[in-house]
């Protein structure tokens, strides 16, 4: 990342996920608007840069007034398609969290490089705010398990399918099950017809698997974690979760704000 970090008047977070890309607009701490997109994996530089600057122009803001960008990926191809759009729109080079770009965080994991940048990165922004142990559920095209203990180590967690994975898996290893918008929470368990009856089971039958992994994690932490719960999901499932305390919608753009300005503070 360049040295002249002012220029802009905004600053961008991007976290892009297997099926969405969550879109940051920040200025100075305060989030302005934030922006969830469809995740196409073939885009390229000028097609992001496109979408980009109609959703900032939405907000009367010109590509031109952000200032740095910092980037999350889970989908390895599009992270030059981003660091080209940075360069070429905004003139400057994106922060991307990899391997080299330290999160302030030890990862007590067997694998270090395995750990996804958007699970740490939720975990780092967690852990900030409460300052003590802590579980993040984020139900993404995943739905993770991240666990951090009171001292701030990431200490590792669960991985199972998510929401929309598997009521896709339903609809297409099925003749007869149609596919069903997950958006809205379901009337009662006992469905009356079959799109609800696949809503109550996947909404309800996700809560109790939240709830099942959850209650088998504390019992491997030595001091009472806090739980928390993330992604676009989220509100639709945790209010059906006994152990779930508090939803973050935008825990993971928070932590690309504390990467970034720990980037910038080290004066790298």
């Amino acid at each position: 990342m360049e040295n002249s970090r002012q220029s802009g008047k905004y600053f961008l977070a991007v976290d892009i996920g297997n099926t969405h890309t969550v879109i940051g607009l920040f200025q100075d701490d305060y989030l302005l608007k934030n922006w969830r997109i469809r995740t196409d994996k073939e885009a390229t530089s000028d097609e992001l840069a496109v979408s980009l600057d109609q959703l900032c122009r939405l907000e009367k803001i010109e590509l031109k007034d952000i200032g740095d960008t910092v980037i999350s990926c889970v989908v390895p191809p599009l992270i030059h398609s981003w660091e080209e759009l940075t360069l070429h729109y905004m003139e400057k080079r994106a922060l991307v969290v990899q391997e080299d770009v330290p999160v302030g965080m030890p990862i007590l994991y067997k694998r270090p490089h395995e750990v996804g940048a958007d699970r740490l990165v939720n975990s780092l922004a967690a852990y900030s705010r409460y300052k003590n142990a802590v579980i993040i559920v984020d139900y993404g095209t995943a739905t993770t398990f991240d666990c951090v203990s009171s001292k701030g180590e990431y200490l590792g967690g669960s991985i199972a399918p998510g929401l929309l994975l598997a009521a896709e898996a339903l609809f297409k290893g099925t003749s007869r099950l149609p596919r069903v918008e997950l958006f809205a929470k379901p009337e009662t368990a006992m469905g009356q017809d079959t799109a609800s009856a696949i809503k109550a089971g996947i909404i309800y039958g996700f809560a109790g698997l939240t709830d099942g992994i959850i209650s088998r994690l504390l019992t491997e932490f030595t001091q009472k974690p806090k739980v928390v719960a993330t992604g676009g999901l989220a509100p639709i499932i945790a209010p059906h979760c006994s152990l779930v305390e508090t939803v973050l919608p935008d825990l993971v753009l928070e932590g690309l704000l504390l990467i970034y300005k720990r980037y910038v503070n080290s004066g790298e």
